[in-house]
């Protein structure tokens, strides 16, 4: 399903955050936060945080860890190319993006088998069927191997052309990523640091985990996510529960959080514990049933990602954000600035 987002807007020129703050000069908390809330948009600093949300509010994180998910392939004709590994399917098959060296995806069919250290893959069909773009590929690796040890001694960060060179697998990373699963980091996290978190917690916001690895991003084409594994436990579930039935927010830190919760969430907005996979797809036709506040980076203009965000706030707040995000010459993208979308009301 595509589902396109109300919010326009264009991306100007610099907008682009070239690497991690601590490589610009700021610390991981030190980005810029623009708050939305109705009627008011405020200019802030991350490490703020703490000074926005209100004792009693439940702050829901990520907890995957990034796995260092791109290497290096060779296609059998001899083409060099950059391949992309967003998933391990249960039945041992990887989710694969080819691409050229220098940046869109490659030209390949079912049958190609591609080279990497130790092991073939062979391409099998695109992904999820043969009717989706031919942007993601269904691969067999031959011997039979685990992707997250595998990328682990031969990957390396995805890395897109917005970033200037290479960065340790270190800055990909969120302070509280535990378990290895995304092919991407879970970039809305990233600027909650140790300290911050402590002030939070100090302040009465309750900090809850749960689990999603997240896929390849589709710089280009702007499609619809496809499915990702989660884990929703039991003690989060109560958490939210509790939350929601005290009258405080459920605020999420990243689109992947609230796909999550969403998953689990029943009509009237309780959720329960689980795991497997979600191909919940949020925008106008199913709005949140269980989130009211959305931490989140900057995305693209047409992105499949604000249609999530609109189905949290509303087209009209989160087109506010934007504008005023791009009028302020906020930075995009995994290491750029944030927003907090709080379309509940003021906090105090």
């Amino acid at each position: 399903m595509t589902v396109l987002p109300v919010t326009s807007f264009r991306l100007p020129p610099g907008a682009e955050a070239h690497g991690p703050p601590e490589h610009r000069g700021l610390a991981r908390d030190g980005v810029r936060l623009l708050v939305a809330r109705p009627g008011v948009v405020e200019h802030r600093r991350f490490h703020e945080l703490a000074d926005v949300l209100d004792p009693g509010d439940l702050l829901v994180v990520n907890t995957s860890a990034t796995l260092p998910a791109a290497l290096d392939a060779r296609h059998r004709d001899g083409r060099a190319m950059a391949l992309h590994v967003a998933s391990e399917l249960d039945d041992g098959d990887w989710v694969v993006e080819p691409r050229r060296p220098d940046g869109p995806e490659q030209d390949v069919a079912a049958g190609d088998r591609l080279t990497l250290p130790g092991v073939v893959l062979t391409l099998v069909a695109p992904y999820p069927d043969e009717h989706a773009p031919r942007r993601l590929w269904r691969a067999r690796p031959w011997p039979a191997v685990g992707r997250a040890g595998y990328l682990a001694t031969y990957g390396h960060p995805i890395a897109y052309g917005h970033l200037a060179g290479r960065f340790p697998l270190a800055d990909h990373q969120t302070v509280y990523a535990t378990e290895p699963g995304s092919a991407e980091m879970p970039s809305a996290g990233r600027p909650l640091s140790e300290r911050l978190l402590v002030r939070l917690m100090a302040r009465g916001v309750t900090v809850a985990p749960l689990v999603l690895h997240a896929g390849v991003s589709s710089q280009e084409k702007h499609e619809p996510p496809t499915a990702e594994r989660f884990r929703v436990p039991a003690s989060t579930a109560r958490l939210v529960n509790s939350a929601r039935a005290a009258g405080a927010r459920v605020v999420a830190v990243g689109t992947t959080v609230v796909r999550a919760l969403e998953t689990v969430a029943a009509p009237d907005g309780t959720v329960s514990s689980g795991h497997g996979w979600t191909d919940l797809v949020l925008g106008s036709h199913r709005p949140a049933r269980t989130v009211d506040g959305l931490v989140s980076g900057l995305h693209e203009p047409e992105a499949s990602h604000l249609a999530l965000l609109e189905a949290v706030a509303g087209p009209a707040l989160v087109g506010r954000a934007y504008e005023a995000a791009v009028a302020e010459r906020y930075l995009w993208h995994e290491f750029g600035d944030s927003t907090l979308l709080l379309p509940e009301g003021v906090a105090s």
